[in-house]
This record gives structure tokens, sequence and C-alpha cells, in this order.
């Protein structure tokens, strides 16, 4: 009898295994053909020579010119949010905004904090805020893996205004940050939502710890506790720094050159940076109604901008010039692009990094989900609200 029990379990495993082996062959196939077919594609379009030289003049420029900026800005945060952390300030943000933050975004006062980091600065400042453990106390562990949506929804805001805000459309920008707030909530709220049931009520930091790391007690004088706050905070930064370049260099490279084309029409592909096949635009297009509707744009070309933001708002918004001298561009769009490039200020290239360092990478793909729509609504939004504006104005 046991013997036959065991023949069955052998042969059931033994069919498992099989059922495995022929499930990943599939798998490795249907890879190995999109891998193929997408390089031959690009290769036939820019040259294979070309199209290598800007898969690796890319990753080296954002290495350079994107990572170490993103490393200066974490190690800048890391040192200000453990001051802001040491000296009492999150205290007294928790006190103040406590009734703001629950009903919006039903985070903790403190959270207030995560906005202004990456407002001032850029998306990854969320990561020093959300490693500190005096800091991430105060949340339980699905609120905390849902800050990263929240602080990505106001990253490089400040930048984003005040250029958007440079070209005569102060109300329009405005209007555009009221969006991304909005775009914030529906973000925030919808990923608590999917993840609430897997990750569970339980606190960020365990309950034996809490006593220790949320009394806020250090010793030495003022000084020492400056000098070490800077230190210890601007260390966590470097490291940090380093953990998000796999994301930054891989995802962001993908996007760029599937957003941009060549780079002087007339000399044709030349191997450098940012070059690519505009495969995303061109797709858009076909759906132009569909943006028109939602974001009331009335030129097919205007789609470039949030898609580009997708990968690196800075690089989305090297396009709005052009789009100005071309006269593209009204309050309406100022306010469309201002919300969506908040929102969507490169968090395909900064959510799985962020979100990996908090060792909850296998929720990338229902934060991405969450934070796509959420960027939607930041859109549509703020082109309903500055339409409304308009009829109240004139």
């Amino acid at each position: 009898m046991r013997a036959n029990k065991s023949v069955i379990r052998f042969e059931r495993l033994k069919t498992q295994r099989e059922k495995f082996i022929r499930n990943r062959s599939y798998e490795g196939i249907i890879f190995l053909a999109l891998f193929i077919g997408f390089f031959t594609y690009l290769g036939t379009q820019m040259g294979v020579t070309n199209m290598l030289n800007t898969i690796m003049y890319t990753a080296w420029d954002l290495l350079m010119n994107t990572v170490f900026f993103i490393m200066g800005i974490t190690v800048l945060s890391g040192a200000l949010s453990k001051l802001f952390i040491e000296f009492g300030v999150v205290r007294l943000l928790e006190v103040l905004l406590r009734p703001l933050m629950k009903p919006l975004f039903n985070l903790p006062g403190v959270a207030a904090l995560a906005a202004l980091m990456t407002f001032f600065s850029d998306n990854p400042a969320i990561i020093s805020l959300s490693h500190d453990k005096g800091y991430s106390g105060y949340f339980k562990k699905y609120q905390l893996i849902s800050l990263t949506n929240f602080g990505t929804a106001f990253g490089m805001g400040l930048i984003v205004l005040a250029f958007m805000a440079s070209f005569g459309y102060f109300s329009a920008a405005m209007i555009g940050l009221f969006g991304a707030a909005i775009g914030a909530v529906v973000s925030t709220r919808l990923m608590q939502r999917l993840i609430r049931k897997e990750i569970g009520e339980e606190m960020a930091v365990p309950p034996q710890e809490q006593e220790q790391v949320l009394s806020f007690k250090s010793e030495g004088g003022v000084f020492m506790r400056f000098l070490n706050s800077i230190l210890d905070g601007g260390k966590s930064g470097v490291n940090l720094g380093l953990a998000i370049i796999p994301g930054v260099l891989i995802i962001s490279t993908a996007v760029m050159m599937l957003t941009f084309g060549v780079k002087d029409p007339a000399a044709g592909y030349q191997g450098v940076a940012y070059e690519g096949v505009p495969i995303i635009p061109k797709l858009a297009g076909y759906i132009d109604w569909f943006f028109k509707y939602l974001f009331g744009f009335e030129h097919p070309e205007l789609v470039a901008f949030p898609i580009t933001s997708l990968g690196a708002v800075g690089a989305a918004m090297s396009l709005v010039k052009s789009f100005v001298s071309e006269g593209l561009i009204n309050g309406n769009v100022i306010a469309v692009f201002t919300a969506m490039g908040m929102c969507w200020s490169g968090y395909l290239s900064t959510h799985t990094a962020m979100l990996d360092s908090l060792g909850f990478r296998k929720l990338t793909s229902k934060a991405l989900l969450s934070h796509t729509l959420g960027g939607v609504v930041a859109g549509v939004v703020a082109n309903y609200s500055y339409k409304l504006f308009m009829i109240f104005a004139g």
C-alpha cells in the first residue's frame, strides 16, 4: 500500500516537473522571439551600429547626468530628513497636518513631509524618509508602501511648476498643481486598496521597537546631534542613490528610445544619446480623439509630453519650447502638462527602484497600475478645472 502511494506521488511530481519545463520552454521561445523582433526592428530603422551606440551613450548620459544628480538629492534629502526627525519637525507636522492627511490619503500627518521633500527635490527623496525608523514608525506597513505612490506624485514639483509658469501661464500651472494633488489621492488610495489585505494591518516598525524608535530622545549636545544627523542621513542617501542605478539606466533607456526619433533628420541617425524610433507617440496618434476628450489636446504631438514624463519629466520639459514655437501651447495644455508631468515625473524609472529598496519589488505592478490611473486622473482634473476657471474668469 505504501509502495503504491510512493509510486503515485512520484508520478505526480514527474508530471508537474514536465509541465513546468514545458511552460518554461514556451516562455523562453516567446521571450526570445519578442527580444529578437524588438531589436531587429530598431536595428533596421536606426542601423545596428547606431542602435548599439545610442543604447550605450544614453545609459552613460543617464548615469553621469541623472543618476549622480539624483544621488546628490538623496544625500541632501537624507541629511535634511534626519535633521527634521532629530529636532522635532516631524512631530510638529504630525500634529498640524493630521486632520488633512488622514481623510484625503489615509496616511499619518508626517506623510506631508514626504510630499514636501519630493516637491522641492525629486522622487528618490522618499526613500531616505521611508528607511528611517523614526519616520516609518508612524505608518502601518501597507501605508508605508503606498508612500512611494504618494511621494512620486509630487516629484520635481517646484521645478515643473516654475518652468510652466515661465511661459506666462501661472494660473494654469497652479491648476495643474491641484490636478496633481487629486492624482496623488487616487494613486495612493488605490495602491492601499490593492495591497491592504495582502500586507495586513501591522505597523511598519514592530511594536517592541516603537517606544525606542519614536521617543526622539538623543544623547549629546545640540551640535553633536546636528553633526551626527547630517552625516548619518547623508550616508544613507549614498547607499540609496546606488540602489536606483539599475532601474534608471535600464527602464529609462528603453523609454527614451521608444519616445524620441532622429535628432537631425537631414543627417539621419548618428548613434548619439536619446535617439530612437518614436513608436509610442505614433501609436498614441491613432487614438488622438481619446486624448482630446480626456486632456483637451488639439494636436496629437502633445501626447509626447505625458508619455515622455513616464521616463523623465526633465526630458519631457525639453519638448515644451518646441511646442511653443509651433503654436501648440495654450493655458489648458500647460495645466495638463503640469499635472501629469508632476504626477508622472519619471515614475517608470524610479518606482521599481524605490519598492526594491523597501523589499517589496513584487508589488511593483500594482504600484505602476495605481500611479498610471492617478496620472490620468490628474490630467483630466486639470483639463476640466481649467475650462471651469476660464468660464468663471471670462
